[in-house]
């Protein structure tokens, strides 16, 4: 498809009353993608061709109205100027100057440091009741021989001789369509600007080295497995004296013994017997503070009945009231029976007789019996 043949606003990706501006940016933005000094495909220099012809009409208002109203016609043929009408911008060399060259120095900066990761493993009642944990770990910290210079004696370091103390190479490149100036870090100071001439002999002229390092973490009470915590500034130092990232700290907990934890609340389950479920009890409950609270269970207790103790649960991470524990009765049905006990059991069984499901239940055999009843 040749620009003689194809619609110039399509050429350019822009509506039929685009601004003088968007024309501009579109123009632009396609001349970089198609300039044949950075894009190798076979249909790039076409394409570069296509973009620039309608440019040269559409950035004109008196050649853009003709266009307008009579069409390529109108503009004598538009595509025929070849890479010619950049008016308004100096030369196509001055565009890519514009986008790829440098204002100033660019000598690189102080940068932030890498952020470190711990893990800390606690039981049950340590992630209840909080603690102050020691975490050994290592992270890179600034010399304090060369005082993060990577100079012996922390002396000034002499400005690089290869960029000049720019901390950047410029290399001008000359083509058909122009002059464009190419920017890149220098890479034998790798854009500081100066090099280390003396290295230090602690850190072998890096600036910085790696440290063991003990910190105290202070664990909240209410914790749960997988929380994180952020100690800001406790990771690397940063290069060239940039700030240190952060150490970001992982809680597990491990699995106890006799509760379980969901949420704010711990849950209890309590094993009774036959008697003491249709009787009712007096139990102590452990809790995960150590004292023992008594329960009074009324008689008639079924399977999987909670009960609910106030207060002994799981404190809240952020403060306030803390969690309930949570006793969850479980029936335990005889598997092995004495004589005399098979005798008395049959005997209650013949008073008890064979219980009623209640109507409304809920259950799933409840709402069957009433079906049929």
């Amino acid at each position: 498809m040749t620009t003689e043949s194809a619609d110039l606003y399509s050429v350019l990706g822009v509506p039929r009353d685009a601004s003088q501006d968007d024309v501009k940016k579109a123009f632009r933005r396609l001349a970089m993608e198609y300039h044949p000094d950075r894009n190798k495909a076979e249909d790039a220099e076409t394409k570069f061709k296509q973009v620039n012809a309608a440019y040269e009409v559409l950035s004109d208002p008196e050649k853009r109205a003709r266009y307008d109203r009579f069409g390529a016609a109108g503009v004598g043929g538009a595509g025929s100027q070849g890479f010619q009408g950049f008016e308004g911008f100096g030369g196509f060399g001055d565009i890519f100057d514009a986008f790829f060259r440098g204002t100033g120095s660019r000598r690189a900066g102080p940068q932030p440091g890498a952020d470190l990761h711990a893990t800390v493993t606690l039981d049950l009642e340590e992630a209840v009741s909080g603690l102050e944990h020691t975490l050994t770990y290592e992270r890179v910290e600034r010399c304090p021989d060369c005082r993060a210079t990577g100079q012996a004696g922390a002396a000034t370091k002499p400005t690089c001789p290869e960029c000049d103390g720019q901390g950047e190479l410029r290399r001008v490149q000359q083509s058909l369509f122009g002059q464009f100036v190419n920017v890149a870090m220098c890479p034998r100071c790798r854009g500081e600007g100066a090099i280390v001439s003396d290295p230090c002999k602690n850190c072998r002229g890096q600036g910085q080295h790696r440290v063991k390092v003990e910190r105290g973490v202070k664990v909240p009470a209410g914790v749960d497995d997988g929380t994180q915590l952020r100690i800001t500034g406790e990771g690397d130092h940063g290069p060239r004296g940039g700030p240190a990232g952060n150490l970001y700290v992982e809680i597990k907990v491990r699995p106890h013994e006799v509760f379980k934890r969901v949420d704010d609340a711990l849950i209890y389950d309590l094993p009774l017997n036959i008697a003491q479920a249709s009787l009712g009890t007096d139990v102590e409950i452990p809790t995960i503070d150590g004292a023992p609270v008594e329960l009074k269970l009324k008689p008639g207790v079924q399977h999987g009945q909670v009960h609910v103790v106030r207060g002994k649960g799981v404190p809240h991470v952020r403060g306030g009231a803390r969690g309930d524990l949570l006793v969850r009765t479980h029936v335990v049905t005889p598997t092995k029976l004495s004589k005399a006990q098979k005798e008395l059991l049959a005997k209650l069984a013949e008073s008890l007789g064979t219980p009623d499901i209640p109507d409304d239940d809920g259950s799933v055999f409840g709402r069957i019996r009433s079906a049929f009843s």
